[in-house]
């Protein structure tokens, strides 16, 4: 295995099946498989952004504090070109979204839940001109 280098983003998302978490990153956001050791630890990556997927026997699922073991508001933030066509291929695909598109000076986006409740936001920079 490899050590990712300085201009990898580690995030942990703590999953309660490890293998339903990979499926869900892999087949629907583009992610890729770098490690698994199931049922407790996986890691997907996208880009520079280094997903560890760490299920209930795993060190950091073990650290963290009781009172913090449900999915939060924080959340990863994947930027699509196409926002439309991305909740449109998700949808035909099954999956549900926990938002309406919200719209902002910025640009759209739209929640998305993993197996485990993470959230995931797709994200359309508004186009300037």
């Amino acid at each position: 295995m490899t050590k990712p280098d300085d201009s990898t983003v580690s995030v942990r998302y703590i999953v309660d099946d490890v293998q339903a978490a990979i499926d869900f990153y892999t087949t629907h956001l583009g992610f890729t498989l770098r490690t698994a050791h199931l049922p407790a630890f996986a890691d997907v990556t996208r880009g520079p952004l280094r997903l560890l997927l760490s299920g209930s026997d795993s060190s950091g699922a073990r650290a963290t504090p009781a009172d913090a073991a449900t999915a939060g508001r924080n959340r990863i933030h994947l930027t699509v070109d196409d926002l439309d066509a991305e909740i449109d291929r998700l949808r035909d695909a099954g999956l549900s979204f926990r938002s309406d598109v919200v719209s902002g000076p910025g640009g759209r986006q739209i929640l998305l839940a993993d197996p485990a409740g993470n959230l995931v936001e797709l994200f359309t920079p508004a186009t300037s001109g």
